[in-house]
């Protein structure tokens, strides 16, 4: 079976409405007046996946680049909850920010054990630790 070089419209419509419609799956296809058959043909089209893979990696991206935006601010603002005046809205921002990671690239070779930064990774904290850091920020915000 060959396969065309392009992408017909309706393919290209149900692509698009995939993405930025507020249609689900279903109601994308019968829109389209595709049956379910057509579209795991669709779907076995190396051309309609490779477009569909395409438009996911770029849509994870414009992800990532909207949550590296607002990162500071989000930072920022857990930073200021942890001196709120009610106790348990600064014990869950200092959990939050305890629980922070840094989400950017990582690097593909591993760095030599001696010279690394020293990371705190999520979980690496012993409760005992956590709570000494928790009460150190408790005592912080004491008048």
């Amino acid at each position: 079976m060959s396969e065309s070089k392009r992408l017909t419209k309706r393919q290209v419509a149900v692509i698009e409405d995939l993405f930025v419609g507020e249609l689900d799956e279903p109601a994308i296809l019968k829109k389209h007046d595709v049956t379910p058959q057509e579209y795991e043909r669709w779907l076995a089209n190396e051309r309609f996946v490779g477009q569909l893979e395409r438009r996911i990696a770029a849509a994870l991206c414009r992800g990532r680049v909207l949550l590296a935006r607002h990162a500071l601010a989000a930072a920022n603002t857990l930073v200021g909850l942890t001196k709120s005046g009610t106790g348990e809205t600064a014990r869950k921002a200092c959990l939050d920010i305890l629980g922070l990671h840094d989400g950017g690239p990582k690097s593909p070779e591993s760095p030599d054990p001696e010279h690394a930064p020293a990371v705190l990774v999520p979980g690496q904290l012993s409760p005992e630790v956590a709570s000494r850091l928790l009460a150190a920020l408790a005592k912080d915000d004491a008048p």
